[in-house]
């Protein structure tokens, strides 16, 4: 056998052990496909998507730029290193460079085909996404969508981005469209829920949380129901846990709870509607000595978007108990590094 057959032959045979999650067979197969191709762009590239999916992201993404530079035109390596920098390793601007090149024609490579060029699109549009660039990346997978036309997780991404701008219409709109693409995707039907949530359709939300969770308990619990006077109980027992000299700066500090953070506060303080708490006022340390903080500051506690991130009721008192201490610490003028190391974040 040459060596050309050898290379595609340890490639298929790696994507086989893959496939059957023998990870160390998989890439022992890789290894003596680069035996016989030496650089081979596909042997590194598949390298690199099994270590991803080993949580080696370093490793993996050396083995994506291995890929790219033995083959420039090998655009499936470009998109990979793009998507392990955003998902990854927070490395969004680094992203964003590289899918402006593809989009550019700087790299020296094959010009992109249209559903190449849409999934470019995305994946820069989910980089300012996490920028919090929500208007440039809403435009950006509307481009993908008609680069590509109907792409199931383009539309659900698409709603996402609504559903942050506050626009919850639109956003089930989108997100409904998105499940009748593909009834299989937890994260589209979960994000459904959340906008006819906040639309006030209940049943309908609550039948969507059942379906996400039944498509993956993991990463889509159920809410967790808390009455209210319990849920006031809680809070205040985080107050009552903090330390006496503490307690007499918070004393007079009015804790609201509401359902969900309402229009008018979404588009005054440029927040996502599933913030689970929030201090509005003056904190402490900038403070001058004759305001009054009765009728400046507050902190809000927002009961519905709390009881969606806890599984148990007993991690929801927690978590509770969490994010009135976090806010409170912003009223006490710590920054977010502060209340990270506090363990507060």
């Amino acid at each position: 056998m040459n060596d050309k057959d050898r290379y595609w032959d340890c490639l298929d045979l790696a994507m086989e052990a893959s496939h059957g999650g023998r990870t160390d067979e998989a890439l022992a197969w890789l290894d003596e496909a680069l035996k016989a191709r030496p650089g081979g762009a596909e042997a590194h590239n598949g390298r690199g998507e099994i270590l991803w999916d080993d949580g080696r992201a370093e490793e993996a993404l050396y083995q994506f730029e291995r890929a790219m530079e033995a083959d420039s035109n090998f655009l499936t390596a470009h998109l990979n290193r793009a998507e392990l920098l955003i998902e990854e390793m927070g490395e969004f601007e680094r992203a964003i460079r590289q899918c402006d090149r593809l989009l550019s024609g700087e790299l020296e490579t094959a010009r992109p085909d249209r559903p190449t060029e849409a999934e470019i699109y995305y994946l820069k549009s989910k980089a300012l996404f996490y920028l919090e660039d929500l208007e440039g990346a809403l435009f950006l997978v509307r481009r993908a969508i008609k680069t590509a036309s109907e792409v199931a997780v383009y539309r659900a991404f698409e709603g996402q981005i609504s559903f942050e701008l506050g626009r919850f219409e639109g956003a089930r709109r989108q997100l409904e469209h998105a499940v009748l693409l593909d009834p299989d995707s937890p994260h589209a039907v979960y994000h459904f829920a959340l906008a006819v949530e906040r639309l006030g359709q209940d049943e309908d939300a609550m039948r969507a949380f059942q379906q996400a969770n039944a498509l993956d308990p993991d990463h889509y619990p159920l809410p967790v129901a808390m009455n209210e006077a319990a849920f006031e109980v809680a809070a205040q027992q985080a107050i009552e846990d903090l330390p006496r000299s503490i307690r007499e700066y918070v004393e007079h500090l009015p804790v609201l709870i509401r359902d969900f953070p309402e229009d008018d506060l979404l588009a005054g303080e440029r927040i996502s509607p599933q913030i689970l708490g929030l201090f509005i006022g003056v904190p402490r340390t900038a403070a001058e000595p004759s305001q009054s903080a009765v009728d400046v500051d507050r902190v809000y506690l927002f009961k519905r978007n709390l009881e969606k991130i806890c599984r148990t009721h007993a991690e929801l008192v927690e978590q509770i108990q969490i994010t009135v201490k976090h806010e409170i610490g912003h009223y006490l003028g710590l920054d977010e590094d502060d209340l990270a190391r506090l363990g507060l974040g």
